[in-house]
């Protein structure tokens, strides 16, 4: 892969007023909010988080939990006419929030990228492939168009596009919706991006094609020590690829733990939720699946207590905190933390006596 541009993220680094970070990638009390006609769209809520290189994030939870917008918001990619951004994110002592436009699209490709859902609609139509991988990676190397064009067609042939110098000179509609998703690929990874966003990646494709494109970002981790946040529908691909996982709702992170801590001892209802709804192969179930009732709430009206307290089957236990109190985000074991006002022995009563044994 192309040669690494020099230079470490000095330029507005660590201001007054704001502790050092200690993590690569640290998010600290964000919030998107989008005003409507209707009301304040409160997309994302209060999130924090953090990530250190060559280890991979799961960000998990139903459409409209604020998974995709909290991505877009790391990468600087709200219009701040329509969005209100506040809180902090600190890529590398970079705080990315408060810098200047200019400074944060210096930063995309050469320092973070993203692999987006759709690569049909995110590649432009009316161009090669191989050019705009050309154009991304001549913005952050001064080299000659002849010289990036041979890193395109070695970027296309790393993530496995047979016959890359012909291919080169295809447009999206050509390649087959797994040789997008690879091209998508090798156009973020073009820049030896240091963090990297995976939205939806393995999205309608299917399960040989997914394997595919796991196994390549794996090895592509490991031969560059990047930081992955991988934002799915799918726990089985966390499961495979996670080395932490966070659960959103509505805005909110409601838990946050090691990927064996998540499907092995969850402590947040929700999670159970979603891990009661997900199909298991390896061995035969004895019941149909459990379904989440309800559905999320509006981003516009989210209720009052805890978010989550109208689809809940514990909300009751609460003696009405549930509907009155918003739970806050505690840490309840090392690395293991969640919202919900039911006690933490509680909790553990409940998933082992009601919940483990029927998934």
């Amino acid at each position: 892969m192309g040669d690494k541009a020099t230079g470490t993220l000095d330029e507005g680094a660590v201001g007054a007023g704001s502790s050092p970070p200690t993590a690569f990638l640290e998010v600290r009390d964000l919030r998107i909010h989008f005003p409507t006609d209707d009301g304040l769209v409160r997309s994302v809520d209060g999130l924090s988080f953090a990530l250190e290189r060559g280890r991979t994030l799961g960000i998990v939870g139903e459409s409209g939990s604020g998974k995709s917008v909290t991505s877009l918001g790391i990468l600087g990619l709200h219009n701040r006419r329509n969005a209100k951004v506040s809180g902090e994110i600190w890529l590398d002592g970079q705080e990315l929030v408060g810098a200047q436009p200019d400074r944060v699209r210096r930063l995309r490709g050469r320092h973070m990228a993203m692999i987006f859902q759709d690569p049909l609609s995110a590649m432009h139509p009316f161009y090669t492939v191989g050019n705009q991988i050309i154009e991304a990676y001549r913005v952050h190397n001064d080299v000659s168009k002849k010289v990036a064009r041979k890193h395109a067609i070695d970027m296309l042939g790393r993530v496995g596009i047979p016959k890359p110098d012909s291919r080169v000179d295809d447009y999206p509609h050509q390649f087959s919706g797994g040789m997008r998703q690879r091209a998508m690929i090798a156009m973020a990874l073009s820049c030896d991006p240091e963090l990297l966003i995976a939205d939806e990646p393995t999205t309608a494709l299917d399960v040989t094609v997914q394997a595919q494109i796991l196994d390549l970002l794996r090895d592509l981790q490991e031969e560059f020590n990047s930081a992955i946040i991988m934002i799915t529908h799918d726990l089985g691909v966390v499961a495979e690829m996670a080395d932490d996982v966070l659960v959103m709702y509505a805005g909110r992170c409601v838990e946050q733990a090691t990927v064996d801590e998540a499907f092995h001892r969850p402590l947040h209802p929700y999670t159970w939720g979603l891990l009661g709804s997900m199909p298991r192969l390896d061995r035969e179930r004895s019941e149909r699946l459990m379904p989440i009732k309800g559905s999320p709430p509006s981003l516009i009206n989210v209720p009052v207590g805890c978010a989550f307290s109208p689809r809940c089957a514990y909300a009751g236990l609460n003696d009405g905190r549930s509907e009155s109190e918003r739970p806050e985000l505690v840490e309840l074991e090392p690395g293991h933390r969640a919202a919900c006002h039911l006690p933490l022995e509680q909790r553990r009563e409940i998933w082992e006596s009601e919940i483990r044994s029927k998934l």
